[in-house]
């Protein structure tokens, strides 16, 4: 059982918390960008990574396993860029919305995310996470037990296989990065600005392919970027994952979902040991980050530091996360994320 504080902990889930809501206002005031702060995390951040980057290429013609070893210290600090285009995408990382908008484009170009697409649908994200009745394609699939239930013997095996630990974060990280972000993420509703944003990221990659490769070659940038784009993306979704995933998160139906309460409960803190929580920028403190997305990710540690509190609320444990990879099923009776087998005893009683 982890750890954590669920909304029956401190008040009637069914009924909007005011616990929730009272964090939501303390919390206001660590809405602000320091601009000095956030060009320091910048430098520290993305001059390692282009270090490691050309080391990898360096490293190449003696041998492709050492290269690797340099990919690996790069995707680290590439995954710590993702957090830093995350933030600009909220516009909360600077004061300035231009300059939020240039950094999160140009990281976005490294990261292969077409930046306004993505920024667009991570709004939505925000504003529906938790929700039953607004559940979407672009994050985890999610069924309640009630589903699964009614589900063919042929479509449980589906979804059984969609959320086998392999799928979601091997395959999908390939499918969702290098692929999928190719084109819109809903092309029958993609907007004009979607279009714009998939392919001046997609020529601003080939440009950058082809422009260090008129150097080291266009393959070897892609044998040195493509395991780097693996690697981060694998981190980002465990993390996302862990987030969202964990037993005592919460879910409502529409007419009972509440924004504050969803945020606080539904989003874990993902406790890491501190270099962790430095390499991934503090995206663990994710309860706070929903319960207010214009904090920047430099002051999370800030908040909880002030509010020793909010600590304890949805925390899970560095070791604690593994055990939520068998978790896949909603259990709306009992609120709770429960596993196969469970769900099948569930059924069978």
């Amino acid at each position: 059982m982890l750890k954590v504080l669920s909304p029956t902990d401190l008040a009637d889930p069914r009924r909007v918390d005011p616990s929730a809501e009272g964090w939501a206002k303390r919390i206001r005031s660590y809405a602000r960008a320091d601009d000095a702060r956030a060009l320091m995390e910048l430098a520290i951040t993305a001059i390692p990574f282009a270090g490691f980057w050309v080391l990898a290429a360096v490293l190449l013609p003696y041998g492709y396993g050492y290269s690797l070893l340099a990919c690996f210290g790069a995707a680290l600090c590439l995954t710590r860029l993702f957090v830093i285009q995350h933030d600009c995408g909220h516009r909360s990382f600077f004061q300035n919305r231009l300059a939020n908008d240039l950094v999160g484009g140009l990281i976005g170009i490294l990261t292969f995310t077409p930046y306004r697409m993505w920024r667009r649908n991570h709004s939505v994200h925000h504003a529906t996470s938790g929700n039953l009745d607004r559940r979407r394609d672009s994050d985890i699939r999610t069924l309640t037990l009630a589903e699964y239930a009614a589900l063919s013997p042929l479509r449980r095996l589906g979804y059984r296989l969609y959320r086998h630990p392999f799928t979601i974060f091997v395959l999908g990280p390939i499918w969702v990065f290098q692929l999928k972000y190719r084109l819109p993420i809903d092309i029958r509703r993609a907007t004009r600005d979607d279009w714009i944003s998939v392919l001046r990221t997609n020529a601003a990659i080939l440009a950058l392919i082809f422009g260090i490769g008129a150097f080291i070659g266009p393959l070897n940038v892609f044998l040195i970027h493509a395991p780097i784009i693996q690697i981060t993306a694998m981190i980002g979704i465990w993390l996302f994952y862990v987030q969202h995933q964990f037993e005592q998160t919460t879910w409502d139906e529409a007419e009972t979902w509440n924004l504050q309460e969803a945020a606080l409960f539904g989003s874990s803190h993902y406790d890491l040991p501190k270099p962790l929580a430095w390499l991934t920028g503090s995206i663990g403190v994710h309860h706070v980050h929903h319960l207010n997305s214009k904090i920047p990710f430099y002051r999370l540690s800030e908040v909880l530091g002030d509010h020793p509190a909010l600590a304890r609320i949805s925390r899970v444990g560095f070791t604690e996360a593994f055990s939520t990879t068998r978790l896949h099923i909603w259990d709306d009776a009992n609120r709770r994320l429960i596993s196969f087998a469970e769900a099948h005893r569930n059924l069978r009683g």
